[in-house]
């Protein structure tokens, strides 16, 4: 008997998380996985594209906002700020993995400095557009805090991340000139 329950518990715990699975829609078009993949081999390609998906949504936000007659406003502003969020998150765990499998970022940070600077501004702006209406404020609270924290804490993480990139292949440089040296000697 126990050989045929466990089996069904187990179907049965993994029914809800299918069905929020189902639920959760990707941030990104076809397309842009297609362009992604093609640069998975490409730390400084891949990121470029991360920050260029991530600015996307950032301006579809602004044309939300500044749309005239906005059907459903409330609910298109909610996904394209939590678009943002998914896509740069994605944007660090990128920057996480290249870093730990030792890959030299120092080029392909900068561009990613450059936004992270930019994409706080814009929010910041937005943020700022909202606090006429406390009704507002409220509606997209969670979400914009969310989205600021995340580019804050990664403007923060990107920028330690280049100064100990700098130093490690500072003195990497260093010890492979000295060791080629020695080498031909």
């Amino acid at each position: 008997m126990t050989r045929v329950v466990v089996p069904i518990l187990c179907v049965l715990a993994s029914l809800p998380a299918c069905k929020a699975e189902q639920h959760r829609r990707d941030p990104l078009n076809d397309l842009e996985v297609d362009k992604l993949r093609d640069a998975a081999q490409d730390p400084e390609t891949r990121l470029k594209l991360y920050v260029e998906f991530a600015r996307t949504r950032l301006d579809r936000l602004q044309q939300v906002r500044a749309d005239e007659k906005p059907q459903d406003r409330e609910q298109q502003t909610r996904a394209a700020l939590q678009d943002f969020v998914d896509v740069y998150d994605e944007l660090s765990v990128n920057v996480d993995t290249y870093a730990d499998r030792g890959a030299d970022l120092r080029k392909a940070l900068k561009p990613v400095i450059e936004a992270d600077t930019e994409f706080g501004s814009k929010l910041r702006a937005f943020k700022a557009t909202l606090s006429s209406s406390r009704q507002e404020v409220q509606t997209y609270d969670f979400l914009l805090s969310s989205a600021l924290l995340a580019v804050d804490e990664g403007a923060k993480d990107h920028r330690d991340l280049l100064a100990e990139q700098e130093e490690t292949f500072k003195h990497k440089k260093t010890k492979d000139r000295k060791e080629a040296s020695h080498g031909s000697e």
